[in-house]
């Protein structure tokens, strides 16, 4: 970088800080930090312990963007005191780069971070991918997708658990349900609700022809038992059956995977990923609510899109996103217009970007 570059880049950064300053509003913050220390030391703080875990909660997170402020503040000054001593093309001065590269990045997540504010953006995540039709080759691409998931939330420090999994008989995956926990695992991941399309020469044909194959990915927040949401018993169909693992793993000869349908609404929720029919039974149970409150939520949303005259762009056929590996190759979301000209980045879990524009778009609507 040009000396002038990293002199313009430094405004911007200082430009970036004190807009982030005034979004945190850091006299609200502190007063209910205050509010919650106080409630945190009286004695009988534990005695309600679901409130108790929630306060907590709210705590830490309001802690942990103080302290990410302070130490993106901190690192900027480091970076305008090594502006002022090095020297272009020493050591120093691709020190000074690194770190700017490195504030950069650090600078817009915390940014994305702040839109997060949504309620349940805090949340897990209970994302599900479903290939659409086109046999084999779909859930080739559902197969794919669940791995870009699962190293997208390796590269956050997220961790994930496969809930319930379904092999395709050739290849692929026919379903897949994971929950993905971490901070805002929700907030970020609602940016992937929709229909992904690839376009590829598929390694099943032999003719080697371009194929076009859609995977609906829908993603909610995930709930604990302490949701009221009343499921009445009579709304539900209780089925068992004999868990297998994926990837190979050993099978579980005992009834104890769970599928439950909520005859209301048509909701189905299998899961076997615990070996307890009970367990299986209450992860289920939570995942059902997650689902019905996630219903709740669009349809308050689509309320307001009405009104608006919005047309909602999640559904089959509305696909968001294009990942395009023959005759060229991109990958654009269709709502932001934002793309990528290297899909292994993609593949390998690369997608901020893609969530980034998506959720900086989303908060000037």
């Amino acid at each position: 970088m040009e000396r002038y570059e990293v002199n313009r880049t430094i405004e911007s950064f200082e430009t970036s800080l004190n807009d982030l300053e005034k979004a945190l509003n850091f006299d609200a913050l502190n007063e209910r930090l205050h509010v919650l220390g106080e409630e945190m030391a009286n004695p009988n703080f534990w005695n309600d312990t679901k409130k108790a875990k929630k306060l907590t909660q709210e705590a830490n997170q309001l802690t942990a963007k103080k302290q990410t402020y302070q130490s993106l503040k901190n690192q900027f000054k480091d970076i305008k005191v090594w502006f002022l001593e090095a020297e272009e093309g020493t050591e120093t001065w691709e020190i000074l780069e690194a770190e700017i590269k490195d504030l950069t990045h650090k600078l817009g997540d915390f940014e994305v971070e702040i839109l997060l504010n949504e309620p349940y953006d805090e949340n897990n995540a209970i994302l599900e991918l479903h290939p659409g039709a086109g046999g084999t080759e779909s859930m080739d691409w559902c197969s794919m997708l669940m791995r870009m998931y699962q190293r997208y939330a390796q590269l956050r420090g997220f961790k994930v658990e496969i809930l319930d999994y379904l092999p395709g008989e050739e290849a692929g995956v026919k379903s897949v349900t994971m929950r993905i926990s971490g901070p805002y695992a929700y907030g970020y991941l609602k940016a992937e609700r929709g229909v992904h399309r690839l376009v590829r020469i598929s390694p099943f044909d032999s003719n080697k022809r371009r194929h076009t194959s859609f995977v609906s990915c829908d993603v909610a927040p995930e709930f604990s038992d302490d949701v009221e949401i009343e499921i009445k018993d009579e709304d539900l169909r209780i089925d068992t059956f004999q868990s297998s693992g994926a990837g190979g793993q050993s099978v579980n000869t005992t009834y104890s995977a769970v599928r439950l349908t909520h005859i209301p609404t048509g909701i189905v929720i299998s899961m076997q990923n615990e070996r307890s029919q009970l367990k299986n039974r209450e992860a289920a149970m939570n995942i059902l609510k997650s689902k019905l409150m996630q219903r709740e939520l669009e349809a308050k949303q689509n309320e307001i899109n009405a009104l608006k005259g919005e047309k909602s762009d999640i559904g089959w056929g509305n696909q968001i996103r294009s990942y395009v590996f023959q005759p060229y190759q991109l990958v654009k979301d269709h709502r932001t217009n934002y793309e990528v000209g290297n899909i292994q980045s993609v593949m390998d879990g690369d997608i901020d970007g893609f969530i980034n524009a998506y959720l900086k778009g989303k908060s000037y609507e």
